[in-house]
């Protein structure tokens, strides 16, 4: 069998780890053929690849980033796109994908599989906002990165009096912020599943003060305010509708010095969270979900995304993954919200 590989949507610590996986278990235990497809969806559409074969995965488990590329194309938006994948598909004689990607590129992957194409998914965000798996690979080292962050951030916003608000990723999901906020000891977190009110999250600042330190606000690039109580700008949409976001840090560090009078700063850390390398249960996760992609496509498994359950990689079907979103509920907020102020 030749087996096509590709990587779509936002570069994340651990992509290269589940390629080698899937190319090494492939090769040693099934004989397969692997090609790699260059820059997520563009690849297949185009009939852009690279080999893959063991000397091209060698030495890339601890590498950040994606061997492959990347890149935002939705076929589903080109005309004949659909019709161009499988064509080239058939001419580069590749019976099955393996997409690793979030909800964009296994959303097109779920609607891939209904139209006849042979795709096995593999979870990846940094987001960990995929429905039907407990956590994605890239994550955990969001959150490790993101932390250690805030951590250097308590000592320079004491030395300096001042309240520093913490930016990190997080568009409908506020995972990282609640992680990262928690682990580092914030005074606030916001996330998109929750407006904030502005007047309670300037009494916490003030609270924190009080005490003689200086808080730290943690907030996802994704959350708001209620309405009414702050104007935001909003960007330029890409190819799957998606707002370009960024400014909420700095829009809110400007509204609590006005508030307060204290010196106020936003730290916006951005794509810092996805670049290096995997954390070591990033590695394993990400190993073990290329293990269990490449054992699907020998059962012929098609429509199928491999996905943590628990301590089990199970299957589910691609469709239970892009349905929904996986949000932060309100219970898990509240054992945050007890430490605020």
């Amino acid at each position: 069998m030749r087996v096509g590989v590709l990587t779509g949507g936002g570069d994340c610590p651990g992509l290269n780890a589940v390629i080698r996986a899937v190319v090494r278990k492939g090769i040693k235990d099934y004989g397969y053929e692997f090609v790699g497809f260059r820059d997520g969806w563009r690849g297949p559409l185009e009939g852009d690849t690279m080999e893959l074969d063991r000397a091209a995965v060698r030495g890339i488990l601890p590498r950040g980033g994606t061997i492959l590329g990347s890149s935002r194309t939705n076929l589903m938006k080109i005309e004949g796109g659909v019709e161009r994948v499988k064509d080239n598909m058939a001419g580069l004689g590749i019976d099955a994908l393996v997409a690793i990607g979030g909800e964009d590129t296994l959303g097109v992957a779920t609607q891939l599989t209904e139209q006849g194409v042979k795709v096995v998914g593999v979870p990846k965000t940094i987001d960990n906002d995929l429905n039907a798996t407990d956590y994605t690979f890239g994550f955990d080292t969001a959150v490790n990165i993101a932390t250690e962050a805030i951590d250097r951030l308590h000592t320079t916003a004491e030395s300096h009096h001042r309240a520093l608000v913490v930016e990190v990723m997080g568009r409908h999901a506020g995972w990282i912020a609640l992680h990262s906020g928690m682990a580092a000891g914030a005074n606030a977190i916001l996330i998109p599943e929750r407006p904030f009110d502005i007047d309670e999250v300037v009494g916490w600042v003030e609270s924190r003060f009080q005490t003689e330190y200086a808080p730290i606000i943690v907030v996802a690039e994704g959350a708001h305010p209620k309405d009414g109580q702050m104007e935001l700008s909003t960007g330029e949409k890409d190819s799957f509708g998606h707002v370009r976001l960024g400014g909420i840090g700095q829009r809110l560090a400007e509204e609590i010095e006005k508030r307060t009078g204290k010196e106020s700063r936003s730290v916006v850390l951005g794509h810092v969270q996805r670049g290096g390398t995997p954390s070591a249960f990033d590695r394993v996760l990400a190993t073990r979900l290329g293990v269990q992609a490449i054992d699907a496509v020998r059962d012929r498994d098609w429509g199928k995304m491999v996905a943590l359950q628990g301590t089990d990689v199970v299957r589910v079907e691609l469709s239970a993954a892009t349905e929904k979103l996986k949000t932060v509920p309100p219970e898990r907020y509240a054992e945050a919200e007890v430490f605020f102020g």
